[in-house]
């Protein structure tokens, strides 16, 4: 099968994708596999499949009690991860997704216990990259993803950084050319009344915060 970038052509149709079939039938045998997003290479692995989810913990050489962010299709699969969803989430995933926000919030119970290592919140993101939105949609909406490199190293921005770093660890790697080579995404917590930026990225807090008062909420 060819490399090639991605681009908008490519996955409007994600069946017609030959990439995209490899990759759902991957993680549907419970493989874990690397995707390209609007910031760096991703791990995924199926919600659905919980040897997966533990698989990335050991490809990464991560610690355990690290939780894994939650990559979606769209700002209306908040709802399918937390009982509570805030006026304020609304507003940042309507402003931001597809962007580099991560957004925290309350975890509910269909959330796997190998994504929250034992916390209460789940952190949610829609990637601002067609072929990863294309792979998202074909696997129900929603795949855990973290960044594809072993824990404490440079992180991948190609499929071939990805093999080289972590070989045939990987069930499929979905080949979308050079991932983006902006900042990581910003991290907030909106599990409170005020906000929080958990990690600094690509989006400022001053763009937050101006977000937020536009739509009157202004104890953010």
């Amino acid at each position: 099968m060819s490399a090639r970038p991605a681009d908008e052509s490519d996955v409007g149709n994600g069946a017609a994708d030959p990439r995209i079939a490899d990759a759902l039938e991957a993680l549907e045998s419970g493989g874990v596999i690397a995707i390209p997003t609007d910031t760096v290479y991703g791990l995924a692995a199926s919600l659905h499949r919980r040897d997966a989810l533990r698989r990335i913990y050991a490809i990464k050489g991560r610690s355990g009690d690290k939780a894994l962010p939650i990559l979606v299709a769209g700002p209306a699969d908040v709802a399918r991860f937390s009982p509570d969803i805030s006026d304020a989430v609304r507003v940042l995933a309507d402003a931001f997704w597809p962007g580099a926000l991560t957004i925290v919030v309350p975890a509910n119970e269909d959330v796997p216990t190998e994504v929250t290592r034992g916390g209460d919140t789940v952190g949610l993101r829609m990637p601002d990259h067609p072929l990863a939105l294309a792979v998202i949609r074909a696997a129900g909406g929603a795949l855990a993803v973290t960044s594809a490199n072993r824990s404490g190293g440079p992180e991948a921005r190609t499929a071939e950084e990805v093999r080289e770093r972590l070989g045939d660890r990987v069930a499929f790697v979905v080949d979308g050319g050079r991932s983006g080579d902006g900042p990581a995404s910003t991290v907030v917590d909106a599990t409170a009344a005020k906000f929080k930026v958990l990690r600094r990225g690509a989006i400022s807090e001053r763009d937050i915060l101006r977000a937020l008062q536009a739509a009157g909420i202004d104890d953010a």
